[in-house]
């Protein structure tokens, strides 16, 4: 009897080690599966509303895709497809909200036809400068209402870089006066271009890639792009060669980076955390390559081209902040969404404004010896 008893626990030890063992390899086949599947390399695209290897622009977003890859160990490997190579331009938006393409890098007042609020989220004419524009996303609530009026449409927004002040753009002809601006073809998106139509202009919107030809061969008669940098690359001297500042519609233009929301909500936490990071570091990255290009850009233009550069009249200026404001205020009265994101816009302006009027605008006029 004892030999049997013996024999039982014997027994029953070695079913319990067995069992232990079977779990034990059961929990390691986990863990390797789920380190397995944390390797895997997932593949994006990327679509774009820039020609190919545009400086800052198109070149940001390939930066963006390499800095991510790289970042993320080769497991998030997006490529890029500039405009026309996949979608046309202002198709961007759509081809990410249904998923064709992963990601998009965009400006978010292409789409005002289908959105009218996200032109807030691009620039606004005499409003935030970049720096400003990224504290009311960060901090002002700016970047909660962007991912509001875009959730609908299956997209997660993210501003991913700024060139900061534009310029006000190139001209075949001199600008004098309010008068000039009567019955004039200016290429012109977002919320500057309907302060146009006030006062007598004609805003045509165009994606970059066929700016160049249309003010060449007289489609338009005037255009903006973006800056010295920019614009020298473009070649824009050669179709005119009045050159006019400050950028009054575009005191900081944002760029986006939208994501399909599904696509992004499918990346493992530390993907999606990369991806942020990233995204993070182009948008400072392109506010300070174009602020150390643009001024040897626009000496090159000045001196090289011959381009006639020339401050706006400074009453033209004030019939331009007038007819802004009005704007401002029939666009957020005619549309709930951009009433609610004009209204922490302003806000958020007032306040920044009273701040910089002692800190940023007198020290840059102490500099000045003013």
């Amino acid at each position: 009897m004892r030999n049997l008893m013996v024999l039982s626990k014997l027994v029953f030890a070695g079913l319990l080690a067995l069992s232990l063992v079977a779990c034990g390899g059961s929990e390691k086949a986990e863990d390797t599966a789920k380190i397995e599947k944390k390797a895997e390399t997932i593949h994006w695209k990327m679509v774009t509303t820039w020609p190919k290897n545009f400086p800052g622009l198109g070149t940001g977003a390939e930066a963006l895709a390499k800095n991510i890859k790289a970042m993320s160990n080769g497991r998030l490997d997006i490529k890029v497809y500039a405009a026309g190579e996949l979608v046309p331009a202002l198709e961007v938006f759509d081809t990410v909200s249904r998923g064709t393409a992963e990601m998009g890098h965009a400006a978010s007042y292409y789409w005002k036809g289908k959105v009218p609020a996200a032109q807030f989220f691009t620039t606004v004419p005499f409003g935030l400068t970049a720096l400003e524009f990224n504290a009311w996303i960060e901090y002002g609530g700016g970047l909660k209402l962007w991912e509001e009026i875009y959730a609908p449409f299956n997209l997660i927004p993210m501003p991913a870089g700024n060139p900061g002040v534009q310029m006000g753009g190139w001209f075949n002809k001199e600008i004098n006066s309010l008068a000039d601006f009567q019955g004039l073809k200016m290429r012109m998106p977002g919320l500057g271009g309907e302060v146009l139509k006030k006062v007598g202009a004609s805003p045509i919107n165009l994606p970059g890639s066929e700016i160049f030809t249309a003010l060449q061969t007289g489609t338009i008669d005037a255009t903006e792009w973006v800056g010295p940098y920019n614009d020298l690359a473009f070649g824009l001297y050669k179709a005119a060669k009045y050159y006019y500042y400050p950028g009054w519609h575009e005191p900081g233009s944002a760029v986006e980076a939208i994501f399909n929301k599904d696509a992004f909500n499918a990346l493992p936490s530390d993907l999606q955390a990369i991806v942020r990071s990233a995204v993070q570091q182009a948008n400072l990255s392109m506010l300070s390559e174009f602020t150390a290009r643009n001024n040897a850009a626009l000496q090159t233009l000045v001196n090289e081209h011959h381009v006639i550069l020339k401050p706006y009249p400074q009453d033209l200026l004030l019939a331009l902040k007038k007819a802004s404001d009005e704007t401002l205020e029939e666009v957020a009265a005619n549309d709930p969404e951009s009433q609610k994101v004009y209204y922490s816009f302003k806000k958020f302006l007032d306040s920044v404004s009273a701040w910089h009027d002692v800190s940023e605008r007198a020290f840059i006029n102490a500099r000045a010896g003013e």
